[in-house]
């Protein structure tokens, strides 16, 4: 049945992938973003589609649409981006979860958290299942972020005990694929964009601390089984469990590009998780979903879209 969706953060990385798959599916989706991260050029596919309409839109103010789901996606998940305005950040987690909230209650809409892996902190447990607490600082740089999107969860299980809200929580970890900013920081880009310009590759600390990394196609997927699954609220971890080394993945860029690119050492960021791996158990026993991308193959799918940037001169 044809739902009118709504997809905040919709021109992000993420988001823009979750349009496109609403949309494909005979859906009508409103995305709205106020692009201090996203771009319309992550929509172009879907732009002109009279499905699509797009909301210049920050989630911090209340929305007053009509829709049958709720997706909020809405916050800079890099942290170059949440850490040059904190304040910001912690507003957007949480006067956006409650706007949000406040939207599904009035039009009994179901509605969908995007958290985070970053709610576990520096983690004392390995691989991190749902059922762990977390060892977040709240004091530190990421805090705006970590915190906020702990706050977020908590106003989400509020409404479904307090106004019978039916939610949905996720907790994202690592993602990559086409489309990622060029300038955001993150290390699948960075070390890309590096390695393709033969500059050097900049690892943090010694490069000991481990990672996954799921392909955006995989997270999709378990994005839409997740919204789409009955009597199961969540929170669900969405991650691909290969785990690799920092520097181990800095040496695996570098050899599929053929990069001449030297690694090198600089001081680990304050709060900088040393463990990140999420326990899938529950997604593969709720959702029967497990990632089919490895990495190295959506790797190779990131690294030609990169390529191609670069040959057009956009970065």
């Amino acid at each position: 049945m044809k739902k009118r969706i709504l997809v905040t953060g919709g021109a992000g990385f993420i988001g823009s992938y979750l349009c496109e798959k609403l949309i494909r599916d005979g859906h009508y989706v409103i995305c709205c973003d106020n692009f201090y991260t996203g771009s319309k050029e992550n929509l172009k596919k879907i732009y002109d589609n009279k499905n699509f309409e797009l909301l210049r839109h920050d989630v911090t103010f209340p929305l007053y649409v009509e829709v049958d789901q709720i997706f909020n996606f809405a916050c800079p998940a890099s942290p170059i981006h949440y850490q040059n305005n904190p304040v910001q950040t912690v507003k957007t987690c949480v006067h956006g979860a409650i706007n949000m909230l406040g939207l599904a209650k009035r039009t009994k809409a179901r509605i969908m958290q995007a958290s985070t892996s970053e709610i576990y902190g520096d983690p004392e447990v390995h691989p991190q299942r749902e059922s762990y607490k977390g060892s977040v600082s709240i004091e530190g740089p990421r805090a705006c972020y970590d915190e906020g999107k702990r706050c977020a969860e908590t106003i989400f299980w509020d409404y479904q005990r307090q106004h019978k809200v039916d939610v949905k929580v996720i907790r994202i970890f690592n993602t990559f694929g086409p489309r990622m900013q060029p300038n955001d920081g993150r290390v699948v880009s960075n070390f890309i964009l590096q390695a393709l310009t033969n500059k050097d590759i900049t690892v943090y600390g010694r490069g000991e601390q481990t990672r996954s990394f799921c392909y955006i196609d995989d997270l999709v997927s378990g994005i839409m089984l997740m919204m789409n699954s009955e009597k199961f609220p969540g929170p669900l971890n969405l991650g691909n469990p290969s785990e690799i080394s920092i520097l181990e993945l800095a040496k695996e860029i570098i050899d599929l590009i053929g990069s001449n690119s030297k690694i090198i050492y600089k001081d680990l960021p304050l709060d900088d998780p040393q463990m990140r791996c999420p326990d899938i158990s529950l997604a593969k026993k709720k959702l029967d979903w497990s990632p089919k991308f490895d990495r190295k193959s959506g790797l190779k799918k990131t690294i030609k879209y990169f390529e191609l940037l670069f040959k057009q001169g956009l970065i």
